[in-house]
């Protein structure tokens, strides 16, 4: 195993995500490990666990694995060595746009949910707090 590569377990602490989900992933087509051992063990890039982290800050979001798959579809393309034909790199930028867009979306409509849950637990203490016996 080279210095450039990790194995799956290494990946997974770095990652905070499960052997069974990076193989999951893997399964998919959303990540493909850069190399394989010679006894067949998967081996990872920092390219791979850079890819798992879109994918891994995606999923609470709520995106689904085909809009996952879109998305690194296009930075992928993006990120190409190989020039990009007229057009479509607007295109590719357009659709990276529209996911920020919807990311941001998302993150705001959890910061209303997390906003309630807060006051929720608010209204709870403060309940308790005056239910509680008085201590002398």
């Amino acid at each position: 195993m080279s210095s450039e590569h990790m194995q799956i377990g290494e990946v997974a602490a770095r990652t905070g995500l499960s052997l069974r989900t990076i193989r999951h992933y893997e399964e998919t087509g959303l990540v493909i490990p850069s190399a394989r051992s010679q006894g067949g063990f998967r081996l990872y890039a920092e390219a791979d666990v850079a890819r798992l982290m879109v994918i891994r800050r995606m999923k609470p979001l709520g995106f689904t694995l085909d809009q996952m798959r879109d998305l690194l579809a296009a930075t992928d393309r993006l990120d190409a060595p190989a020039g990009l034909v007229d057009g479509e790199r607007e295109a590719l930028l357009g659709r990276v746009r529209e996911y920020q867009q919807a990311a941001a979306r998302r993150v705001e409509e959890l910061r209303v949910q997390l906003s309630r849950a807060e006051d929720f637990a608010a209204t709870l203490h403060a309940r308790l707090d005056r239910a509680a016996p008085a201590r002398a």
